[in-house]
C-alpha cells in the first residue's frame, strides 16, 4: 500500500505491518483513505480528527451544492392574493435554504396587451423578497414572460425565516405548488368569463339528414 505520513508527505509503498508499525511509532491510526487506487493509499492520522474534517467537507459541499441549485416560481399578471402569499412563502424558503430563485411570469392571450400588469406583479414579488435575496439585474421580457433571478443573501446579512421553526431545515424535494390551469396546459380557464371570445357556431342550426328537419348542433 501506499503511505502518506503524518505529516501528509508520502512515505511511499510500504507492507501492511510495516505501514502499521510506522502510526504506533506517531501514537496515531492507520486510515485508508483511497481504497480503489492501485496499490490502496493510507495515512498516518488521528482517526477521530479525520472523521471531523470529512463531515465538515461534506457538509461544505451539501451547502455549495444547494447554492447553485434554482428552483422556479411561477406568476400570473393576475395572481389572487393568497396565492401570491403562498408562492412568496416558498420562495422565501428556498432563499433561506440556501438555494437561488427565479421568478417567471407568464403571458397569455389579452395579458400580452398590458405587459405592464406583468412587471408590477414581478417588482412587488421581488420587493417583498428584499430581507432575503437580492437580484443582480432587473425583472426583463424574454418571449413571452418576464423572468428575474433571485440570489439569497449571506446568513449574517439574511432576516430570518418566518415560516420555519429553528434549526428547520428546507427539503431539497420540496416544489412550488402551481396553478391547476398551469398544470393542466389550460391556456384560457384562467380567463374570466367575460373575456372569452364569442363561439360564432354556438347557436347555429344543422339539417338533420334523417328527418330533414332543423337541429341544433
Amino acid at each position: 500500500m501506499r503511505v502518506v505520513g503524518a505529516d501528509g508527505v508520502q512515505v511511499g509503498v510500504l507492507e501492511t505491518r510495516e505501514a502499521i508499525a510506522l502510526a504506533k511509532r506517531h501514537g496515531l491510526d492507520l486510515v485508508e483513505v483511497a481504497p480503489n487506487a492501485r496499490p490502496p493509499v493510507c495515512r498516518v492520522c488521528d482517526f477521530g480528527k479525520y472523521k471531523y474534517e470529512e463531515s465538515k467537507k461534506k457538509k461544505e459541499n451539501k451547502k455549495t451544492a444547494q447554492t447553485n441549485k434554482v428552483k422556479e416560481v411561477q406568476l400570473r399578471p393576475r395572481c389572487e392574493q393568497h396565492d401570491f402569499d403562498f408562492k412568496l412563502t416558498r420562495a422565501i424558503d428556498f432563499l433561506c435554504a440556501d438555494m437561488k430563485v427565479k421568478i417567471y411570469l407568464r403571458f397569455r392571450g389579452r395579458e400580452n396587451a398590458h405587459k405592464e400588469f406583468g412587471f408590477d406583479a414581478v417588482k412587488r414579488f421581488v420587493k417583498e423578497l428584499e430581507p432575503f435575496g437580492k437580484t443582480d439585474t432587473a425583472p426583463r421580457l424574454v418571449g413571452r414572460g418576464i423572468t428575474v433571478l433571485v440570489n439569497p443573501l449571506p446568513a449574517k446579512q439574511r432576516a430570518e425565516n418566518p415560516h420555519r421553526k429553528h434549526g428547520e431545515e428546507i427539503s431539497m424535494e420540496d416544489e412550488i405548488h402551481y396553478d391547476d390551469d398551469e398544470e393542466t396546459g389550460d391556456e384560457e380557464s384562467s380567463e374570466p368569463a367575460g373575456d372569452k371570445l364569442n363561439n360564432a357556431f354556438e347557436n347555429l342550426e344543422v339539417p338533420d339528414e334523417k328527418s330533414g328537419k332543423q337541429a341544433e348542433a
